[in-house]
């Protein structure tokens, strides 16, 4: 259970990297096409892949178990709320301060997992989501411009993507994690283009032109392969052998990473101040894997002996 746990933290640090990675990537595309018909198209995409990954398992037939319906469903709904949001709110502020707010959810997580499932967090996941908490603050104060609009619908996105974790963690259990990541995925792009057919000029949004301009394309195929499908399906399987509360540590690593790829994409500067905080996030996670480096030590110490 050890290997398969630092397997499975080692592949959400690698979510973190992907998805850190996009912020610059998505900001770009959606000032040619709007954010519900990006995400609408990005998703089901996304989920197209996924279920030709599970027409060559299943050879040739496509079947999802009746228990990953509703609770894909379930998780979609928040995974809709959360992109929703975090890529209306790039539409106002930049991709590092859209990174480090979204990475707020560490702080949202052990205490929403305590109330709504009644898990009480290990003392060493507290103290990572306390200094997770303190880079973010940090790299909010380090930033040099004020709070915005933007900041605030990213914010809420917060909420989406913290109430994903921890009923991630319930369902994952349960089901196939690759079916539960296919209706999940495909879940938000239902409601994506729904809400584009709501909200946006979808007709000129879903355009030729637009969808093929280069910039859009590339994005689309880097956040549907990598950031979507890949992610939620490594991010899915891999709640199956950790906690909520060290999932939502290591993915704070995910403001870090905007922080860095917008410095080197599009030259964000990050003050001093903003370093610090990112160095907190860094020993945030750390802690979290503390006591299972120690573990892992002492196992095998003893079995040498």
């Amino acid at each position: 259970m050890n290997n398969k746990r630092w397997a499975a933290d080692l592949s959400l640090l690698t979510v973190a990297l992907v998805w850190g990675a996009t912020f610059v990537i998505i900001q770009n595309a959606i000032s040619f096409m709007p954010p519900f018909a990006f995400n609408a198209v990005r998703f089901f995409l996304g989920g197209v892949s996924l279920l030709a990954l599970l027409l060559l398992k299943e050879k040739g037939r496509i079947r999802i178990s009746s228990n990953s319906l509703l609770p894909g469903i379930f998780l979609g709904s928040f995974l809709f709320l959360g992109y929703a949001f975090q890529t209306f709110g790039l539409l106002y502020t930049t991709p590092a301060k859209a990174g480090f707010i979204t990475g707020l959810s560490v702080v949202l997580v052990p205490f929403l997992a305590l109330l709504i499932m009644k898990q009480k967090p290990l003392a060493a996941s507290v103290a990572g989501a306390l200094s997770a908490a303190l880079g973010l603050f940090l790299l909010a104060a380090g930033h040099t411009q004020a709070v915005n609009f933007g900041d605030l619908l990213v914010m809420i996105c917060a909420f989406g993507f913290a109430f994903h974790i921890i009923f991630t963690d319930k369902y994952t259990k349960v089901t196939s994690a690759l079916h539960l990541t296919i209706v999940q995925i495909l879940t938000v792009a239902a409601l994506s283009f729904v809400s584009t057919l709501l909200f946006e000029d979808w007709q000129s949004a879903l355009a030729p032109s637009i969808l093929f301009q280069t910039e859009v394309i590339s994005a689309l195929l880097v956040t549907a392969l990598l950031a979507t499908s890949a992610a939620y399906l490594i991010q899915t399987a891999a709640q199956k052998y950790t906690t909520p509360a060290r999932v939502a540590v290591i993915l704070t690593m995910e403001p870090v990473f905007a922080a860095l790829f917008s410095y080197m994409w599009i030259g964000e500067e990050l003050t001093s101040l903003a370093i610090t905080g990112c160095l907190f996030i860094f020993v945030g996670m750390l802690m979290t894997e503390l006591p299972q480096l120690f573990k892992l030590i002492l196992n095998k110490h003893s079995s040498a002996n």
